[in-house]
């Protein structure tokens, strides 16, 4: 019986991992096979150097870079705000605050990973645009900025939490012969422990940059659905999901070319945090530390 049950419990894990890989290779089928029928009539080439992205448009252009440049300036807006904040909020959990303390606000900000990107996005359009604009003149109403910092605040919990993690995996054995060096807490935390944790932290990263870039909702509330070639945080942009969102509101006619351009859009997105992930996986791979 006990046999039986060891049987059971391994079908189900092997079938649940058989799910997940046939998932990811349908969605791989489907955005490679759709792709495929776009770039058939679309030049590659076109689609990777044009500076222009009109495919809804009379006069069309299907040049991925404004997409991805809106893409990419969100993203590191919400990079360069999110990382010292988490980091920092990291050390002080792991370092600086009490035992009990740790407990109760290390659940309580992960909460914000739960709260749905939608209200992030009207937070970001209704709260922090207006208050924004109140010192940066010309700050249009649909903008990158604002975006990219409630992005920013929304994958907080992600490098905040896995860092605190890494960092409280360091053995005390380094504290302590830091501390035995003469070293006070604020050296001892970032000469010693954040380099024996980098690989953690940088992972955690990578992972927050994935998160950042497959972001919709509120790129598609407060960044605005102005496809441009354009690194200016105060205009409005489009990124490739906030495209995505658009074309699939069902305006364009199922199987035309217009309506492709969400895969062709999407297998690139893919393509990215696929390379992320990968990044990721190699980094903690090589540079993981085991201690005994």
């Amino acid at each position: 019986m006990r046999k039986l049950k060891e049987t059971v419990i391994e079908k189900t894990l092997l079938s649940s991992a058989l799910v997940t890989i046939a998932v990811t290779v349908g969605i791989i089928l489907v955005l490679s096979l759709e792709a495929f029928n776009f770039f058939s009539e679309v030049s590659i080439i076109d689609f990777l150097t044009d500076p222009e992205w009109t495919p809804l448009f009379s006069d069309k252009h299907f040049g991925i870079l404004p997409l991805l440049s809106g893409t990419l300036l969100t993203s590191f807006i919400a990079i360069a705000f999110a990382v010292p904040v988490g980091l920092s909020i990291s050390i002080y959990i792991s370092e600086y605050a009490p035992k009990s303390f740790r407990r109760t606000i290390k659940p309580a900000l992960e909460l914000l990973a739960a709260v749905p990107t939608v209200v992030y996005g009207f937070f970001a359009l209704t709260v922090v645009t207006p208050f924004l604009q109140s010192f940066i003149p010309g700050l249009s109403g649909f903008n990158s900025l604002s975006a990219g910092l409630v992005m920013g605040i929304m994958i907080i919990p992600f490098i905040s939490s896995l860092s605190e993690d890494a960092l409280h995996a360091v053995p005390n054995s380094l504290r302590e012969a830091g501390y035995g060096m003469g070293s006070t807490k604020l050296q001892n935390s970032f000469r010693i422990l954040v380099p024996a944790a980098s690989s953690g932290i940088i992972v955690s990263v990578i992972l927050a940059i994935s998160r950042a870039i497959g972001e919709t909702m509120i790129v598609a509330i407060a960044a605005g659905q102005q496809p441009r070639l354009t690194f200016d945080p105060t205009v409005p942009v489009e990124t490739i999901t906030a495209y995505i969102v658009q074309v699939s509101l069902g305006d364009v006619q199922h199987g035309s070319l217009e309506y492709r351009t969400i895969f062709a859009a999407g297998i690139t997105l893919f393509i990215f945090t696929f390379l992320l992930n990968t990044i990721s996986y190699q980094i903690r791979k090589k540079f993981r530390e085991k201690y005994e």
